[in-house]
């Protein structure tokens, strides 16, 4: 199997990131074969056009590809080593591509298995957020081989604007890792950043405004803004529904931790605004989206109906996380 030659193609996962991107598949012509344990993400994928299977294996067992995005490296796991798994239920030769944020120790688990069961596999989670997702230009940080690579291409360019092959299996969790860090780390930073400000009498959009035409900018502040009203089709203007939740942010900045620790690594800001998001958490906002955080700094408005378009330059070439 050859990438020109990938005619279907099992989505395992049809969350808030894992539909958008099934989407963008059918669109490109690909044939796409969903499942989610969620009926009405089910629904919400076959009315983009993918068929619906009765379970994962059965996707997969129909595929040319398959792909996965998951919660957490346990559920990757299991669904690719657990009985009536992926490797087991998938074809002779398949390529198999998990896009979840998990450790990379899981990956090379996962993937040494199955090369020993004749099949392969990379790891290209993404960056961008829903509102790539959505937009079809996610960022693609891809471990494994390389000719691998080369026959996932034409759908991740389906999927996403840029692609980067980072190494071998587990180095492209590695890279993700890394940048969910430094996302919660400068979010943290943007909203008490927001926060001073306004205790001090100033506007959050003129603050903004200046902030991002300075030393101080960041994608928080160009594209993600957490300040509700600031920004359209952004969490914060729909109540921080959707977007990227902060317990998951939370499991990545905990796995980014437990790599730094590994490492021997300094990590002293990434440890402190995983204490965070973990506080933000227990308070009760875990479902909301990471700049949901920003109701620990201070108290905001709710989104008005319609939020204005930001002021910004043209887009940057880093993203949040997922």
């Amino acid at each position: 199997m050859k990438g020109g030659n990938v005619k279907r193609i099992a989505f395992i996962g049809l969350g808030n990131m894992g539909l958008p991107m099934s989407r963008h598949l059918v669109a490109g012509g690909f044939e796409v074969i969903g499942f989610d344990l969620s009926k009405d993400a089910c629904a919400a994928a076959a009315a983009s056009g993918a068929a619906i299977a009765g379970s994962a294996a059965e996707a997969a067992g129909q595929a040319d590809v398959v792909i996965t995005m998951l919660p957490t490296g346990q559920d990757v796991r299991a669904a690719y080593l657990g009985v009536s798994g992926l490797i087991e239920a998938s074809r002779p030769g398949a390529l198999l591509m998990d896009s979840s944020t998990i450790s990379s120790t899981v990956t090379v688990e996962v993937a040494a298995a199955a090369r020993a069961a004749g099949r392969r596999m990379i790891d290209a989670p993404v960056s961008g957020g829903t509102p790539r997702a959505h937009s079809g230009t996610l960022t693609f940080m891809v471990g494994g081989e390389p000719e691998d690579l080369a026959d996932a291409r034409p759908l991740l360019e389906a999927m996403g604007a840029k692609i980067f092959h980072v190494g071998a299996s587990g180095a492209g969790h590695t890279a993700k890792l890394c940048n969910n860090m430094l996302s919660g780390i400068c979010m943290v930073g943007t909203v008490e950043a927001l926060a001073l400000g306004v205790a001090n009498g100033l506007d959050p959009a003129i603050l903004s405004d200046i902030m991002r035409n300075s030393s101080g900018t960041n994608y928080a502040l160009e594209r993600y803004h957490p300040y509700p009203g600031l920004m359209e089709n952004v969490p914060s203007a729909n109540g921080f529904a959707g977007g990227f939740r902060s317990d998951f942010q939370l499991k990545d900045m905990r796995l980014a931790k437990e790599l730094a620790n590994d490492s021997k690594t300094m990590a002293a800001l990434g440890d402190l605004a995983c204490e965070i998001f973990a506080m933000h958490c227990r308070n009760g906002f875990a479902a909301l989206d990471y700049s949901s955080v920003i109701k620990m700094a201070m108290a905001v408005p709710d989104a008005p109906e319609t939020a204005p378009a930001p002021k910004t330059a043209a887009a940057p070439a880093a993203s949040p996380a997922e």
